[in-house]
């Protein structure tokens, strides 16, 4: 079954995560998986199990509760966000497969572009050196997922300084530009696109 692939453009937050839930929530068991490419307002989300504390100074930015794992993180323009909406079940993959698909995907990715990328298995995400490039934060409901994955790409990180990201003190993040000299988010979302459907395609 194919994949089928939205682009979203530039959105509210909380409108997505609410139709991601419906969508969630009506699928059936021959409703073909989707992927939505997209970027976010400014807005800082919590995880299900977040601690308010990592938020430290949101200022003017909003911060919203989430039902997807992890901490805090922020979200917005010239951040890739791909929300993978799959049915697990039809391609028999465990949660920790999937985490472990996505950071591979994004390192995979950044080899591209000559950046040496990596993952930590207590910390999920993709980091170069010690600085978080893509975060993570997945929820799986009756073995379907949704949430996903967010790149840094070309974008403000001053707000980042006003959190824990990820729930970690004094974490650096970086993003593609910092690394690459000219650099498109379109194309690296072109790049992102064809290596997830290539990935999770159960053709």
């Amino acid at each position: 079954m194919s994949i089928l692939v939205r682009h979203l453009g530039t959105v509210d937050y909380h409108d997505t995560w609410q139709k991601m839930q419906d969508f969630t929530n009506a699928r059936q068991s021959d409703t073909p998986d989707e992927l939505w490419f997209l970027q976010h307002l400014p807005v800082y989300t919590l995880g299900k199990n977040g601690k308010s504390e990592h938020v430290l100074n949101p200022g003017e930015i909003p911060v919203v509760n989430s039902d997807r794992g992890g901490q805090v993180t922020y979200h917005g323009p010239g951040q890739i966000v791909a929300y993978t909406l799959l049915d697990l079940i039809r391609l028999k993959m465990g949660v920790r497969e999937l985490v472990t698909a996505l950071e591979q995907t994004i390192i995979e990715l950044l080899a591209d572009y000559s950046v040496t990328a990596s993952s930590r298995r207590e910390a999920p995400g993709v980091y170069v050196n010690d600085a978080k490039i893509a975060a993570l934060g997945l929820r799986v409901r009756k073995g379907r997922s949704f949430h996903g994955l967010a790149l840094n790409v070309d974008m403000d990180l001053e707000p980042f300084t006003r959190i824990n990201p990820c729930g970690y003190e004094d974490l650096e993040v970086t993003q593609l530009k910092n690394l690459v000299s000219d650099i498109k988010i379109e194309v690296v979302t072109d790049n992102l696109q064809q290596r997830l459907i290539s990935k999770f395609s159960d053709e």
